[in-house]
């Protein structure tokens, strides 16, 4: 388990003041200057050796992400996007941050900028995020006011600006070059890449696009050690982690711990444990909507992080725990996800736009009992036809959760099905 004193939010419930004096008591903006003086490449080098990992839902080395951009500049300004969008069924991490440790996001902002020669940070909030995009532009205010980001940002003569940018709701923003082409004025749809965002990103410039939780941990990194951070955890599994607990449990909640903590150990620390005991567990869906979930067999001894969870064909995504007991309906609660799914999808590419209906449709014949076995099959296949045949990862996050449903649960399909004919 992980202690207080190694806890990066330590405001993570609002128990503390929100606001500058709040974070400087807590030890934010400690010195930044200090860390910008190492240098873009001392910088790169802190986090790669840190083995931070992208905390949105990919996964993928925040240090070599950061080392894609130019190191000289070519005429055109370089741009950080801060992914607020947090729009994930499940998930409700980057909100707590945004609402009660806000200056850790905006001092991130200002050492991940410096480290990749970016101008300005945007902070792409998501629309229905009101009071938490307020809290964040109030922070946001307190530091230009107190010459910690603007001209001359903390004293070291690198000037960086940090805006607040509202979306206006749409899921598929969350997606980094939809989220782009938002913030551009345009309709919120993927792009092909490449070309990628580190060369050609937000207004033809070079963009790193990285989440709320994955920016906001950068300092305290650097004023630790990668040392400290990569103590946690597993190799390429490294550091703590805002976990979400949803479902049933006794206590719902956000809670940081230690990568690689057993999910177990995590439910019964942190959230009162599963409803009705452990024994009442029938499957849980351990890192958003998107990922497949895992039966009961597999949740007593997997642990979360991103190798253990591929392990047992599912993902840490963005590790929002969903936990659902004896009681749960799998069948109606996968085809909420696929209906959700299908009022998401943007409609760019055909296999999600048509696909992401079929699946709903025939979750729900076989939900009601009215399909025949042989559905399930092509439930399965439609699925297969859905993943990994689109721009972005949407048309992955529909696919998956019906693809765990059948992979773990096809009695309960087959047993709905026949109870329905037996009846008719």
């Amino acid at each position: 388990m992980l202690t207080d004193s190694d806890r990066i939010f330590t405001n993570l419930y609002g128990t503390g003041d929100a606001g500058l004096a709040g974070a400087r008591a807590r030890g934010d903006w400690d010195d930044t200057k200090a860390l910008l003086v190492r240098g873009r490449d001392a910088i790169v080098a802190e986090i790669k050796d840190s083995g931070l990992r992208g905390r949105g839902g990919a996964g993928f080395p925040t240090g070599l992400k950061w080392s894609f951009m130019p190191k000289e500049p070519d005429g055109r300004p370089a741009y950080l996007v801060v992914n607020a969008d947090e729009s994930e069924p499940g998930t409700c991490k980057d909100r707590d941050i945004l609402r009660h440790d806000p200056h850790k996001l905006i001092e991130g902002a200002l050492v991940a900028g410096f480290a990749m020669g970016a101008v300005a940070t945007y902070i792409y909030v998501r629309g229905e995020f009101f009071n938490e995009a307020q809290a964040l532009q109030r922070a946001v205010d307190e530091a230009y006011d107190a010459g910690l980001i603007g001209k001359n940002a903390c004293g070291s003569g690198y000037d960086h600006d940090v805006y607040v940018h509202r979306g206006a709701g749409a899921y598929i923003c969350g997606e980094e070059t939809a989220l782009i082409e938002s913030l551009e004025g345009n309709k919120g749809q993927p792009r092909l890449k490449p070309p990628f965002p580190a060369n050609v990103g937000v207004w033809g410039c070079p963009t790193t696009v990285n989440n709320v939780e994955t920016i906001a941990v950068a300092p305290t990194i650097l004023r630790r050690g990668a040392s400290w951070f990569s103590s946690f955890g597993r190799p390429n599994n490294t550091g703590t982690k805002v976990f979400c607990i949803s479902g049933h449990v006794e206590k719902p909640c956000n809670v940081e711990e230690s990568m690689s903590i057993p999910l177990k150990e995590l439910i019964e620390t942190h959230a009162g444990g599963v409803r009705g005991g452990w024994d009442n567990l029938l499957a849980i869906i351990p890192g958003g909507s998107s990922v497949p979930m895992i039966p009961k067999s597999d949740c007593d001894k997997v642990l979360m992080d991103f190798d253990a969870l591929r392990d047992v064909k599912s993902g840490l995504g963005t590790a929002a725990v969903i936990v659902m007991d004896k009681s749960t309906d799998l069948i109606a609660a996968i085809a909420r996800l696929a209906h959700f799914y299908k009022h998401e999808s943007c409609g760019q590419c055909t296999p999600c736009r048509e696909g992401t209906g079929w699946m709903l449709r025939i979750l729900e014949r076989i939900g009601s009992g009215r399909a025949g076995i042989g559905e399930i099959d092509l439930l399965e296949q439609v699925s297969r036809q859905v993943e990994g045949h689109t721009i972005c990862a949407l048309g992955d996050a529909a696919a998956w959760p019906i693809q765990g449903l059948i992979r773990h649960f096809r009695p309960e399909l087959e047993r709905r099905i026949l109870d329905h004919h037996k009846a008719a």
